[in-house]
This record gives C-alpha cells, structure tokens and sequence, in this order.
C-alpha cells in the first residue's frame, strides 16, 4: 500500500553509507524527512556527513544532527579502528561539532561477540564517562545485553537522554529503565513491521512521549510478499510505512486513538528534545 511522505523526523540513520547503493538519497532526505539524526564511527565518514549537514543548513534544508560513537562490533570486526576512533570522538566531543555519542553499547548477539565482552565494557565505560562529562545524550546499540544497560543505569541516568537505538527489549525492560529515572527513548524502525513481537508490543504500548522513528538506513531492508516493491535497503522514504505500523499498533491495542499524523508531530517533538533542536531548525 503508497502512502504519502510524512515529512517525519529519522532519530538514527546512516547517510554516507545509504548514498553507497542509492546515489538520490539526499535528495530523497531533503523531500522525505524533517530532520534526521546521523551516526558514524570513523573520521572520513563524519566529515563527509558534517558537510552534507553544513550544505542542508546552507540551503535551508532539513537539518542533519550529527553523532559520532564507537560500535561494539568494532572491537572484533576491526579492533585496529577502535583507538584512532575513541580518540576521534574525545576531538569532537572537545570541539562540541556532535549532538550525541553513539551508537555506542553492547553485543553480545553469539559467541563471538561474547568472546569480546571485556572490551566492549572498557570501550563502553570510556564513552560513557565522556557523555557524563559533557552530558552529552548516547545512542545505544544493544544486543541480547539489556542486563549490561540495568547495569550503568545510575550513570545513564545523569545524562539528559538515552536513545536506544532500534529497540528489541521487553516492555517491562523499557518501563523499568524509566523508573531508574533514565531519560530512556525507545527507537523503532522496519522491525514492527516484520512481525518482531517484542518489538510490536513494546511500540503498541509505551508512552508517546517516549516514541521515535528510525530507518537505521540503508540497514534492516523490508522483506517478505508484504513489500513487493521494497529496496534491498531502507531509505528515508520507509519513515512512512513505520509510522503508520506504529499508530496501527497503539490503536490495535487501545493505547491511542491518535492517528500516524499525530504519532508524526509527538515523535517530532521527542526528537527536539532528545536532540537539543529548537523550533526554528527546520522542524515544523
């Protein structure tokens, strides 16, 4: 089924690696989205988003929010790239040129990454020290690791937010990181859509205030003969079909009669907030 373009707001995607195998995406950026959050990890892939960010302000675009973190997976799949990135991070966070940390946190998806489980404490306390430091909001990717997060829950919840980043957690986990006085958001993206339960009840049931919307683009592709004309990635066009998943859901369950265009403007609003955005950046 079309729907017409939302004008929603992106709370994690990555654009340089989406422009890789789909060359209009920023101009599909500018037509399809009112701001978007864009994570990278490594000194060439920021630059060359932070001048993506500085042209879309130039032109009075859709505003870019930059973020900058070390992922977990980096500590098996390029341990080599970990210092020089960490030490990236520190410039950036010294020069104020990032909105957020992240994605930062843990996986510990199968044995492999279990086999990396120190490191990526070590990786992960540096990083948290330095949003402490600077209360910085962080982006979190994690993994069968929800227990790492109840763990620093006392740190995370000196920061002014705590984006977790495509969420996979119960609902119960959810509502209990709030009740630790963590500023928790919860990220949801095509998994809602592809029959990803826990996923599905925790967007159908949490608060509005605590809602945003991701593509994690060009990650998480829609698959399956319910979108037969779906890309081998996700793209900021897919906004749409997610935010209509997610007011479908929360009507389904009796949590909001609300439709996707009030869904749209209440996960608007959670991304200014979370993102430090004031309402004259390009966020209607």
């Amino acid at each position: 089924m079309y729907y017409p373009y939302l004008m929603a707001s992106d709370a994690h995607a990555h654009p340089q690696d989406l422009l890789k195998v789909f060359p209009e995406a920023e101009a599909e950026r500018r037509a399809s989205v009112i701001a978007c959050a864009a994570s990278s990890w490594n000194e060439a892939e920021f630059l060359a988003q932070e001048r993506m960010s500085l042209a879309a302000k130039d032109d009075h675009a859709a505003p870019m929010v930059l973020c900058f973190g070390v992922h977990p997976q980096l500590v098996r799949q390029e341990p080599e790239s970990v210092g020089p990135s960490l030490e990236y991070l520190r410039i950036l966070v010294r020069e104020k040129r990032i909105a957020a940390i992240g994605e930062m946190g843990f996986d510990l998806f199968d044995e492999a990454y279990r086999a990396t489980e120190g490191s990526q404490e070590s990786l992960f306390r540096t990083e948290l020290d330095l949003a402490v430091e600077h209360a910085l909001p962080v982006v979190l990717h994690i993994r069968k690791a929800m227990h790492k997060v109840f763990a620093y829950s006392r740190e995370l919840a000196r920061l002014p937010a705590v984006i977790l980043h495509s969420y996979s957690g119960t609902l119960r986990e959810a509502i209990d990181l709030r009740s630790r006085g963590i500023q928790a958001y919860y990220s949801f993206g095509t998994p809602i859509l592809l029959n990803h339960k826990r996923a599905m009840e925790a967007v159908a049931l949490l608060p509005a205030e605590t809602l945003l919307v991701e593509t994690d683009a060009p990650y998480q592709a829609l698959k399956g003969t319910h979108f037969p004309q779906a890309r081998p990635f996700t793209s900021w066009s897919d906004l749409t079909l997610i935010l209509h998943g997610a007011a479908s859901l929360r009507r389904a369950a009796g949590t909001s009669k609300a439709g996707h265009n009030e869904l749209e403007s209440c996960c608007d609003e959670n991304f200014r907030r979370v993102y430090g955005l004031s309402g004259n950046d390009g966020i209607g």
